[in-house]
């Protein structure tokens, strides 16, 4: 039987992400802002009044976090009136919501990750404006899901993967900051992770294992050692992002570590676990370097006058040494306090998902999406 499912923010990478990996029985309608202004308390209503759907995904926000500054209201306006606005017209339909909140919420003051009890304290008015759209929608409908997640990126749209390859591709020197850490999430992670969320919740206990994996009984069977509990995700606070913690600048490294395999293998022939160790194991230990945010802000041009080789290097050396050296050695890690900007972010944004690996949705390492993303974004240009 279909449901009725209603995205918003359908023209975003998570927007775009659910539209791809919806399951066969979701009726999705999704739309963009053009369609859908969820600042409208009344073009809402009547949206959400014609459509009818059981569940509603908020993936719509403003996300400029510099421009929000100075655009306090607009940005109050989409990311708290929002919610509260799509929170009442669920309520009114009988519609369960999923709402996208951000790392952001928190100060960064910690240096361990940031579970679903941990007092938010936001430092810009980005972060104040998601906090207060949690705020506003668990109160109108406390049984709603908010899902933080923190530094998306995928193929699609603007993001710091993006931003990486196009300043490496056109030959750029980049400084980028290697003061603050977060965990990257690939938006179709992301996206899976909301699916399932869902389809735990909503489904009858004899479904839930198509829903999120448990067994018809509810239970989860593992390894061996029987039935395993899986809790009913009750309403309220949830965190998701990738599992590795890394630095802008060392997520910058790993971009250009995965570009590196692109462009000696461009037809995707060699296997990509190669270069960029997909099992996430260097990357832990910190040999790979990767890290990573959604903000563009991340990196800035470098003021080296020097031209850049693109040529071959003497001594015989392999197309990848020659593209490895191009592309790594463009970046030069700086402090924040070097970084020009009126908006002060989070040192430390890492958030703890053991609250989701529970209910037997764990975090992905970042080696088993990025590869992909980078070959999408390089055949793309």
């Amino acid at each position: 039987m279909k449901i009725n499912v209603l995205i918003t923010g359908a023209h975003g990478q998570l927007g775009r992400s659910l539209q791809k990996m919806k399951p066969p029985h979701w009726a999705v309608t999704a739309l963009g802002s053009k369609q859908l202004d969820i600042t409208d308390a009344q073009a809402v209503q009547e949206q959400v009044r014609a459509l009818r759907p059981a569940l509603i995904i908020n993936a719509a926000a403003y996300n400029a976090v510099d421009r929000a500054e100075q655009e306090r209201e607009r940005a109050f306006a989409v990311n708290a009136q929002g919610p509260l606005n799509l929170a009442r017209a669920a309520n009114e339909a009988g519609a369960r919501l999923v709402h996208v909140s951000s790392d952001y919420v928190f100060d960064g003051h910690s240096r361990q990750p940031y579970d679903e009890q941990a007092k938010p304290n936001p430092l810009n008015a980005y972060g104040e404006s998601k906090l207060q759209g949690e705020k506003w929608l668990l109160r109108e409908q406390p049984h709603a899901w908010v899902l933080r997640t923190a530094w998306v990126f995928s193929a699609e749209g603007q993001n710091f993967v993006a931003a990486m390859l196009k300043a490496a591709q056109q030959g750029r020197p980049l400084r980028v900051v290697d003061d603050q850490t977060g965990a990257p999430t690939f938006a179709g992670d992301l996206a899976q992770a909301i699916i399932a969320l869902a389809g735990l919740a909503m489904a009858e206990p004899r479904s839930r294992a198509a829903a999120g994996g448990p067994a018809a009984d509810g239970s989860r069977r593992e390894g061996g050692l029987g039935p395993q509990r899986v809790p009913h995700p009750a309403g309220g606070v949830y965190h998701y992002s990738g599992s590795t913690a890394l630095t802008r600048y060392e997520f910058a490294r790993a971009i250009f570590q995965a570009a590196n395999v692109v462009a000696a293998d461009p037809a995707g022939t060699a296997r990509a676990a190669g270069a960029v160790d997909p099992t996430g194991t260097a990357w832990a230990a910190g040999a790979v370097d990767p890290a990573g945010t959604g903000e563009l802000q991340a990196a800035q041009p470098s003021t080296s006058s020097g031209d850049h080789p693109s040529g071959g290097h003497p001594g015989g050396e392999s197309a990848a040494r020659t593209q490895q050296r191009d592309y790594l050695d463009m970046l030069s890690p700086i402090p924040s306090s070097d970084y020009p900007s009126a908006t002060v972010r989070p040192k430390y944004s890492v958030l703890s998902c053991s609250k989701m690996a529970a209910l037997g949705i764990p975090p992905k390492p970042l080696a088993e999406s990025l590869p992909g993303v980078v070959r999408a974004l390089m055949a793309s240009r």
